[in-house]
């Protein structure tokens, strides 16, 4: 008789030469750092201070990245990388040149926090844009040479906008944070529709901050773009409490409905990954890791997830898609 293999629980594409680590010995934890970590130290560029909450995906034969970098008057902007193996990168020291559908220069004020997604045979990046406040910005390159800004979704005041890498229903969905014009003490995750990546309606709700856990009870926001799995979509995010000293943002999962994300089928009580690590602890901004980007090799079920540590750091850290859902049936609270 021949033996039955079991087909991939992520939806997608291999990708072998995904950044990898064993679980470390003695570790029960559904994450783990990269023993690697920081993989961007501070001064990445010679005009740049600090680079974080950053997006990387597949490309060609190797890696890219849209990548937050605050340059030396603390200003955040957008910078292009590149990497073979997606952990040691070359940042361009130069903002991305954005151009709008003419052509023509279409420079941001500030720009922070991307995500991107390739969608069909365009790659899609959102990030925390300047439309008289926060809100949320748009645009498309095929090649990663040309970046076309297109017209922001949603208006002010609105942070974490994070695309699905399908259409659901006939249509794109966003999900987003409506918040306030600093730094939001409340925010719920929702999610919006377009047929046709220009007008954004059908606005609902998915999920509250809160729950019994109080790492998450300030806040919640999006992070990387939502893994199609069989399960459901796994969507990865982060959570914030208040402390004495601060803010404190840690790493949650989700798993929502395939055909209706609006439905959250599992939510973990507790975070899976806290500031712990000097660098995650210390630094511009103490207390944070601030997911925004995942790798991920469907066949063995990989995942490699890029987060910002202390507003200062890129880090990585590894789970496998197998235990991390396992993990996150058994301890929802949903």
């Amino acid at each position: 008789m021949s033996e039955i293999t079991k087909s991939p629980t992520i939806i997608g594409d291999a990708l072998p030469n995904i950044p990898w680590e064993d679980r470390p010995a003695g570790s029960n934890d559904p994450v783990w750092r990269c023993s690697q970590n920081p993989i961007i130290d501070w001064n990445p560029i010679p005009s740049g201070a600090r680079a974080y909450n950053s997006a990387v995906v597949p490309f060609g034969d190797g890696f890219v990245g849209v990548f937050r970098i605050d340059d030396k008057s603390g200003r955040a902007g957008l910078h292009f990388g590149k990497s073979q193996d997606a952990l040691n990168w070359e940042l361009e020291d130069e903002l991305i040149d954005w151009v709008d559908e003419k052509g023509n220069p279409n420079p941001n004020s500030y720009a922070y926090d991307p995500r991107v997604v390739k969608i069909e045979d365009t790659y899609y990046i959102t990030w925390c844009d300047d439309l008289k406040g926060a809100s949320i910005g748009l645009g498309y390159t095929k090649d990663f040479k040309t970046f076309v800004k297109s017209e922001n979704p949603l208006m002010p005041f609105n942070r974490n906008g994070v695309l699905f890498p399908r259409k659901i229903g006939g249509e794109y969905v966003l999900l987003s944070r409506p918040s306030d014009s600093a730094h939001t003490p409340f925010g719920d995750i929702f999610l919006s529709h377009s047929p046709d990546m220009v007008y954004w309606g059908k606005h609902r709700h998915v999920m509250s901050a809160g729950g019994s856990g109080w790492w998450q009870g300030v806040k919640i926001g999006a992070g990387p773009i939502p893994i199609e799995t069989k399960e459901g979509w796994l969507m990865l995010y982060h959570g914030v409490s208040t402390t004495c000293s601060g803010f404190v943002y840690s790493i949650g999962a989700a798993i929502l409905d395939l055909e209706n994300p609006t439905k959250v089928l599992y939510r973990t009580r507790g975070y899976i990954l806290t500031p712990e690590k000097p660098y995650e602890t210390t630094g511009f901004v103490p207390n944070v890791a601030f997911p925004c980007a995942t790798l991920y090799d469907a066949p063995s079920g990989k995942i490699a997830i890029y987060y910002g540590a202390a507003d200062t750091y890129c880090a990585v850290a590894f789970t496998q898609v197998d235990e991390l859902i396992e993990y996150i049936k058994n301890d929802s609270e949903v």
